[in-house]
């Protein structure tokens, strides 16, 4: 039997609640045994529901990262926190999972890496779109080659109206951009990671403020309001890769189009071509014909998969505990996150001054 892991939870919002608390708490390997929040009642509320027997409660994390009995720490709060609060827990000797995206900046997230490395704790990064069987089974057809040497790719996370307008997701000074850093860089990732290239050569952008402006707009959740809507409603971006791998990056929250897509890549190889738009299809060429072809992803074979019925959710945080269980590299590796980081970032300075950003 395995070892069982203290665990901990800073920030007890929507994202701890909807995702992290409830897959954690299927796991028989942990016990959550503390909850921290600014605002104690919400701190309160996840520990009565997912809360080992006397679970603490804090609304400091410095107080809660003195405790060295917890050997986990989850990090899901706004996204200028992810840093400081991270590398404090790496340097109180904790393994971290800190929610995407990795920081608010490149040079935090340069910093977070770091941190791991002098501590040698495992850091992860919540790209969860990566545990979907149809990321998992894409994925395994790149590793076997299927696709050939990918050249061309899209990162698609096109919202037409789904601004969302609670929390902080409207205040730049907290999150550092809109859908761009939201929504964007869970796309990012996953292109990245099927591509298997963390080489970024050059980097051109655009942000727009076009329909962030209007009142009483319609919106999944509701108008929001135009004078706390400081960040990008819609960004762009094109990476060119060193080994000359293009990669176009598309986000919105609100945008007039009909063409939506939400944490879903397309991607174009010598050998063949998929996409994630409608299913996973797979295209090229046999025999001299073109061919399509849609993947039966309810047949099995993806990897991890034990014959359980897990969520994506469920998926990622099992896989985190194994990989400290077992001493090995997490799926989401923090070098991989902090060159998703570097492009978000520079698509924004591109966005600013007009110019290509080399890095």
């Amino acid at each position: 039997m395995s070892k069982i892991y203290k665990l901990a939870i800073i920030g007890c919002g929507g994202i701890a609640n909807g995702k992290h608390l409830p897959s954690l708490k299927k796991l028989s390997n942990v016990e959550i045994v503390a909850f921290c929040d600014i605002v104690e009642q919400r701190a309160i509320d996840a520990a009565a529901l997912y809360g080992a027997e006397g679970a603490e409660v804090y609304t400091d994390y410095k107080e809660l990262l003195s405790d060295s009995t917890i050997e986990i720490v989850h990090v899901c709060t706004p996204n200028d926190s992810h840093a400081d609060i991270s590398i404090a827990a790496l340097e109180a000797g904790k393994h971290v999972m800190s929610e995407k995206p990795m920081a608010k900046t490149a040079h935090d997230a340069q910093r977070m890496v770091e941190a791991a490395r002098r501590s040698g704790k495992k850091l992860t990064v919540g790209y969860n779109n990566r545990f979907r069987p149809d990321s998992q089974h894409l994925k395994k057809l790149c590793e076997a080659g299927e696709l050939g040497d990918i050249y061309y790719a899209k990162a698609h996370a096109i919202r037409r109206r789904a601004v969302p307008t609670w929390g902080v997701f409207l205040d730049e000074e907290k999150q550092g951009g809109g859908p761009l850093i939201d929504i964007g860089t869970h796309a990012l990732d996953l292109t990245l990671w099927m591509l298997d290239n963390y080489k970024p050569k050059v980097v051109l952008g655009t942000s727009y403020h076009k329909l962030s402006q209007r009142e009483n707009a319609a919106n999944a959740w509701g108008p929001w309001d135009p004078a706390k809507f400081t960040v990008e409603d819609s960004a762009f971006g094109m990476i060119v890769m060193e080994n000359g791998a293009t990669i176009v990056l598309e986000s919105s929250w609100a945008l007039n189009t009909l063409e939506v897509d939400e944490a879903k890549c397309t991607l174009s190889g010598t050998e063949g071509g998929a996409d994630m738009k409608n299913g996973l299809r797979i295209n090229g060429e046999k025999h001299s014909r073109l061919f399509k072809t849609e993947v039966d992803l309810k047949a099995g074979g993806v990897a991890f998969y034990d014959g359980k019925t897990e969520s994506d959710a469920d998926l990622e945080m099992r896989m985190w505990l194994k990989a400290i269980d077992e001493d090995t590299d997490p799926v989401v590796t923090p070098e991989q996150a902090y060159v998703v980081s570097q492009i978000l970032e520079a698509i924004y300075e591109s966005s600013k001054t007009g110019k290509a950003v080399y890095l």
